[in-house]
């Protein structure tokens, strides 16, 4: 009896327990168009800021609710938040007391590498770009890692390592680390409940000429944008007379080119967006004209969000200070509809100012367009000649 009552005793200070459920949370799934995650309430002309895109079917716990937006538990003690419209509810999704990952496949196939990551369930996640080296990195939300081996296969040509990290008891970190110093772009998904992220490898001829360029002439319809100080042109029609010489320009050098519209049509961001995903350009140009309150502010600016596509946006910029035109600036984390998408290269160019006089008279110009368009293809080759020069 003495020895039976020990062995309880001894047992029962190992016994393991896990957390209770409470049932009073809301949980669903993420649905609708391009569903994302916010930081936080703060907003802006463009919104707030965002995380990132999540796939749909998504398993979310929410922990409060404001007007517009719900606050969703993320892990233990990260929180975001999700619009409600990209919420669904749905009571037969359970909330575990854990989620495990399991195992791994690096591989690739013609055009991409990829890393498959095993789930309990379909989890959040967010991702940022890291250089020097050069990294994708995912954080998968909620998780804890019960993956014991990665299968990396040779067919995978951009992927040089991967590996992993637990940051948090319940934050499961991915490491992707690139063989190239150029981000080519990549997407997060989920094959059931298999975490892929798609990585896009380095073009093996960066000439233009086998290059996919996509250009998108920014508002358009409905969305007139800007207008000029002094002669109230509209935004859009001069962004599309640009970007129509910019594809001539691009023609000339024999590229491939994919305008999101040719003509003053009304197109919605997400609709921009699903209409790039679809045709998987090697990189994007969105041509656009600025304004300001003030009048003395002119020049020409380019705009990216994450940091392993800021070169582009950097040579654009370079070689459009040669037309004489004031630099504004090089603006990162920037939070515009276009930039935000990882799948491919981008950069937004903000031409000049049409609430600036001198600005607005180089802008009514359409030798000036021409210019702009020689300019920012010089830009591009300049980019494209900075990869090839640097070693794997």
């Amino acid at each position: 009896m003495i020895r039976f009552l020990c062995l309880v005793m001894f047992t029962g200070l190992f016994k393991v327990t896990f957390p209770q459920t409470p049932s009073t949370y809301l949980m669903g799934k993420t649905t609708g168009v391009l569903p994302y995650i916010e930081y936080g309430l703060g907003s802006d002309r463009l919104g707030g800021a965002k995380i990132g895109f999540l796939d749909t079917g998504i398993v979310i716990k929410v922990a409060d609710s404001t007007q517009a937006n719900y606050k969703v538990q993320l892990s233990r003690d990260h929180f975001a938040y999700l619009q409600k419209n990209h919420f669904q509810k749905d009571s037969n999704t359970r909330l575990s007391p854990y989620y495990l990952t399991n195992s791994w496949l690096v591989y690739g196939d013609e055009k991409y590498d990829y890393v498959s990551v095993g789930l309990d369930e379909k989890l959040p996640y967010k991702s940022i770009q890291q250089i020097d080296p050069c990294r994708i990195v995912v954080d998968i939300m909620g998780a804890t890692s019960n993956t014991n081996w990665i299968t990396q296969r040779s067919t995978a040509k951009e992927i040089k390592n991967a590996y992993y990290e637990q940051v948090e008891d319940d934050v499961f970190r991915v490491f992707i680390e690139l063989k190239h110093e150029q981000h080519w772009g990549y997407s997060i998904s989920y094959e059931g409940k298999k975490l892929v992220i798609k990585v896009k490898r380095q073009p093996p001829d960066l000439s233009l000429a086998k290059l996919k360029i996509a250009i998108d002439a920014g508002h358009g319809g409905d969305n007139s944008g800007a207008a000029g100080v002094t002669s109230n042109i509209q935004e859009k029609k001069y962004t599309l007379l640009i970007a129509k010489e910019l594809e001539k320009e691009l023609l000339l050098e024999n590229a491939t080119v994919f305008m999101t519209r040719t003509k003053d049509t009304s197109l919605s961001m997400p609709e921009r967006i699903a209409m790039l995903k679809k045709e998987d350009p090697d990189f994007l140009v969105s041509i656009h004209l600025n304004s300001s309150n003030r009048d003395s502010v002119k020049g020409v600016s380019t705009y990216y969000r994450y940091i392993g596509f800021r070169p582009l946006s950097a040579y654009i910029l370079e070689s459009m200070v040669d037309l004489g035109l004031k630099e504004f600036g090089n603006v990162g984390g920037f939070n515009f509809s276009l930039n935000g998408p990882t799948d491919y290269p981008n950069c937004l160019v903000e031409v000049a100012f049409l609430s600036n006089k001198e600005d607005e008279q180089l802008i009514l110009d359409p030798a000036f367009h021409i210019a702009v368009a020689c300019q920012t293809t010089e830009g591009i080759k300049k980019w494209l000649a900075s990869c090839k020069e640097k070693k794997e």
